[in-house]
């Protein structure tokens, strides 16, 4: 009986269990890479926004009110007039910078499991607040362009794009694509939610 143990004992005792740091190791691609892709095109949107809303002045000689409509003056329309542009570009530029950091953090801490869950808890923490700073930019943003597109006839607003055509143009898609800057990061904000769950899973 002994005999026919001792193989068995000593097989038992030399077949090692399939090891586990090499798995740990291994740098998590299939969710790093997509983020860092993500948050590079969330980088592209945000300057390109900021660049286009930057260059969107315009000058026109306009009519002054109480004088004959032959008397003209050169008039500029640019994003410092409004307020609301100006938040945006505030909102925009802070939303590229934030992406790039966040990209390279991405990049160069992905590798290390024992930071892993911590930074995609903070991703996700931090995408939320940048979708509400992004999103309510782009609302007052929008809502200003509209007025100069349409106007106001119950408060007497009147439309300047009719006149400042190339400003409302650069406006619009400086909108759009903060818009579009607006859907990555809520796209960002599942994506770090749903990493974050099947690590930790």
């Amino acid at each position: 009986m002994e005999s026919t143990d001792k193989p068995a004992a000593v097989a038992a005792t030399t077949t090692t269990p399939p090891s586990t740091t090499v798995a740990a190791s291994k740098c998590p691609f299939n969710y790093s890479a997509v983020d860092v892709g993500l948050r590079v095109v969330l980088f592209a949107a945000a300057v390109i926004a900021v660049v286009v809303m930057a260059t969107s002045k315009q000058t026109e000689m306009v009519p002054v009110p109480g004088l004959p409509t032959s008397v003209r003056v050169p008039y500029s329309a640019e994003f410092t007039d409004s307020p609301a542009f100006v938040y945006f570009m505030a909102a925009l530029s802070t939303t590229g910078l934030y992406s790039i950091i966040t990209a390279l953090a991405s990049t160069l801490l992905g590798c290390k499991p024992s930071y892993t869950n911590t930074i995609w808890l903070a991703f996700a923490l931090m995408d939320v607040v940048f979708v509400g700073i992004v999103a309510s930019a782009t609302g007052a943003a929008g809502g200003v362009a509209y007025i100069g597109l349409r106007g106001n006839s119950h408060v007497r607003w009147d439309k300047i794009c009719n006149v400042y055509d190339e400003f409302c143009r650069h406006v619009g898609t400086a909108i759009a694509f903060s818009l579009f800057a607006a859907i990555l990061l809520v796209v960002l904000t599942m994506f770090s939610t749903f990493a974050l769950y099947k690590k930790i899973r």
